[in-house]
């Protein structure tokens, strides 16, 4: 890796913290960018969910105070990201690399348009209950722990456009501000990087170069983008996060 490549995969680490911990299609802006400095896309991938836990982890704590707000939910959000990204990180070490990946962009285009639909799809949900929906939905279900799973095993497998599902997963389940909501995408995102990572430092083909390189810009954009992304307005965000998964589907179904 010569120096401007390696000052490539910086900016892709800063870049892609920001994004993570913002809007949340962080792999989608460093992933393309290991591939194209010669990584073979499994070490690649797997390089490049080591390489962003320090962006989970420096977004989470910019986002402390938003995610002591429900510290149940919080808690649920980590286990259910944890568990389902060990059989995500196993899914990619075992499975033909295309098996998984001819669904990435239907999944990320389905949550984005979940994401844009979210406000009247919560409303129909509320006016359906007949029982205290405010208890009920401000703590997780558990239909709700079944999907957050899911997400998170995708999370493990591949994590582009993860937080575009998780977004839309806990903005239909639960009624939370979007603040709120940003904080726990970005701390499932941490949880299911941890996890997958430590399995494939354990199994997998990685780069260290290039996790190096890229966890230190992740590190200082994961706490600036949880500053852009408090200060974003719901719609604003709301309109990013569709933008963001729509060109994401779109890209990676060319």
């Amino acid at each position: 890796m010569d120096p401007l490549e390696q000052l490539l995969v910086i900016g892709a680490g800063l870049g892609a913290g920001v994004v993570s911990a913002s809007v949340g299609v962080a792999s989608l802006i460093s992933f393309p960018v290991l591939v194209a400095i010669g990584l073979p896309p499994v070490v690649a991938n797997a390089s490049n969910t080591v390489g962003l836990i320090p962006a989970g982890l420096s977004g989470s704590f910019g986002y402390r105070r938003e995610l002591a707000e429900h510290p149940a939910v919080t808690r649920a959000v980590l286990v259910t990201s944890a568990v389902g990204a060990v059989a995500g990180a196993m899914l990619l070490l075992r499975l033909p690399p295309g098996v998984f990946e001819a669904l990435v962009p239907w999944l990320i285009l389905f949550a984005s348009l979940l994401v844009g639909f979210q406000p009247l799809i919560s409303r129909w949900v509320r006016s359906r209950a007949s029982h205290d929906r405010e208890a009920d939905r401000t703590r997780f279900s558990r239909g709700l722990t079944t999907v957050a799973t899911a997400v998170g095993v995708y999370g493990g497998y591949f994590g582009a456009g993860q937080g575009v599902m998780m977004v839309a997963v806990l903005a239909l389940g639960l009624d939370l501000e979007l603040r709120v909501v940003n904080a726990l995408k970005t701390s499932a995102i941490m949880a299911a990087n941890i996890v997958a990572g430590v399995i494939f430092v354990a199994i997998a083909d990685l780069d260290w170069l290039a996790i190096a390189l890229l966890g230190g810009g992740a590190l200082v954009g994961g706490y600036l983008g949880s500053h852009v992304g408090r200060a974003l307005p719901p719609t604003v965000f709301r309109v990013l996060v569709v933008a963001a998964g729509v060109t994401a589907a779109v890209l990676m179904l060319r």
